[in-house]
């Protein structure tokens, strides 16, 4: 029998038997974030798709005579659907981030568009176009599959598809629209303006975004539904005392076709200042009592008496003054591009690089965004209590999981990394709690 420790020497020095290619340290540092998030995300698919399908035969007790079996039974169903699909969205998200980086796509893109426009604001430009759309037709089976396959089934769907390709046409025209002027300002300022064009960029960057929230409303939500004023006029002047209680003052109440596309509901706040809208969806407006829609509009109003909206923008903006300030940092070290196989430094490449890479290691802080939501949410559901009835919130809530199949039954692990809004059961206690202590 051959000796381990002679079979181990001659294994070791044989050049034919083990050849370790050289690995950039950065290279080690992006596979084993790229491995462990990976792997955490398909960890906590497995616990949720385990714990969902454990609870699928019995409806929970705190919902007993509230919920039907059948309800709970598709809402666990419909849960393991889309569980499966995003599994499969990140698998897919992870293998084309290695052939962008590691096997060389970003490089070949870079050097095409150099060699094809020389210039290195229009090849750059070009280069990033060229990115996103490769990445934006790469999302458009899921999409296709999630819309026509699991929403259908479960009976949620109203989308055609030619409604599909004229809402893809739109968003690829409005991408275009803003996207590329603004791609093009980026570079100029990474061209001109020496090592503060980051913090140019981060002024931009707030401008376009207050920007789009106020033209939102009027310009670019009606590209895509129609909006008419509230004609229920029992329901209306409910809403206008309940507006007049909590001296919040709107541009005007609209009620959206969401039925066009799903059978989801909905309500939310758009624009700011002058231009801001109370828009519920149709399907919304069928599903729910006054009383309930009150309660669910008395919610909407606590994020903003709460400011949620103005702290969410501030930590939007403090967040891409940081992001930014990396990006200036890293897009002048070589071990940066030649860590990620990119070829060539340049400012485009920076840019695809740092905003392909960097979710890759912000995915452990995703609780931490997640906690922060679902704070906020606690907030508005006590603000709702207080100004409207707790037990219309609680009913129409119950309504709203029922409808819009929400499992009852999320995985608590699962749950806090993933879900901006507590789980039922939370919640709803929460509020029963509320309501005994007012």
């Amino acid at each position: 029998m051959l000796h381990v420790g002679l079979f181990i020497r001659l294994f070791c020095h044989s050049p034919c038997l083990l050849v370790i290619p050289y690995m950039h340290p950065f290279t080690l540092v992006f596979i084993a974030a790229l491995a462990i998030s990976v792997l955490l995300k398909a960890w906590l698919a497995a616990r949720q798709l385990r714990h969902v399908r454990a609870h699928r035969a019995a409806v929970p007790a705190a919902f007993s005579g509230k919920v039907r079996l059948d309800a709970h039974q598709k809402a666990a169903d419909y849960t393991v659907a889309k569980t499966r699909l995003g599994l499969a969205q990140s698998a897919m998200e992870a293998i084309v981030l290695l052939a962008l980086t590691w096997g060389g796509g970003i490089r070949f893109l870079a050097a095409f568009w150099h060699g094809a426009l020389g210039v290195p604001l229009l090849g750059g430009t070009a280069f990033i176009v060229s990115v996103t759309a490769l990445l934006g037709a790469l999302e458009v089976p899921l999409a296709l599959y999630r819309t026509f396959v699991i929403e259908a089934r479960f009976g949620f769907n109203k989308m055609t598809l030619p409604l599909f390709i004229a809402d893809l046409a739109k968003q690829t025209l409005l991408g275009a629209l803003f996207g590329i002027p603004l791609i093009i300002a980026v570079l100029w300022f990474m061209a001109r303006m020496g090592a503060a064009w980051w913090f140019y960029t981060w002024l931009l960057w707030m401008g376009f975004n207050l920007l789009v929230l106020a033209i939102y409303p009027t310009f670019i939500a009606p590209f895509f539904n129609k909006f008419e004023p509230l004609k229920n006029e029992p329901l209306q002047a409910r809403i206008d005392r309940l507006l007049k209680k909590c001296r919040f003052q709107a541009q005007g109440l609209y009620v959206m076709d969401g039925s066009r596309r799903s059978s989801h509901g909905n309500a939310y706040f758009t624009g700011f200042g002058k231009s801001r809208r109370i828009v519920f969806f149709d399907n919304l407006l069928k599903q729910l009592e006054p009383e309930e829609i009150e309660a669910v509009l008395a919610h909407e109003l606590g994020h903003y008496k709460h400011g949620h909206i103005y702290q969410r923008l501030g930590l939007l903006f403090a967040l891409s003054f940081l992001f930014l300030w990396l990006l200036g940092v890293l897009s002048a070290q070589p071990w940066f591009y030649l860590g990620l196989h990119a070829g060539a430094p340049s400012d485009a490449v920076a840019l695809v690089l740092f905003f392909l890479v960097i979710p890759v290691f912000l995915f452990p802080f995703e609780p931490l965004f997640s906690l922060y939501s679902r704070k906020h949410e606690f907030e508005a559901d006590r603000f709702a209590a207080r100004n409207a009835d707790a037990g219309a919130l609680r009913s129409a809530l119950l309504k709203l999981y029922r409808d819009n199949a929400a499992t009852l039954t999320p995985d608590r692990m699962y749950s806090a990394v993933y879900d901006s809004h507590p789980p039922a059961p939370q919640r709803l206690a929460r509020l029963q709690n509320t309501a005994g202590s007012r």
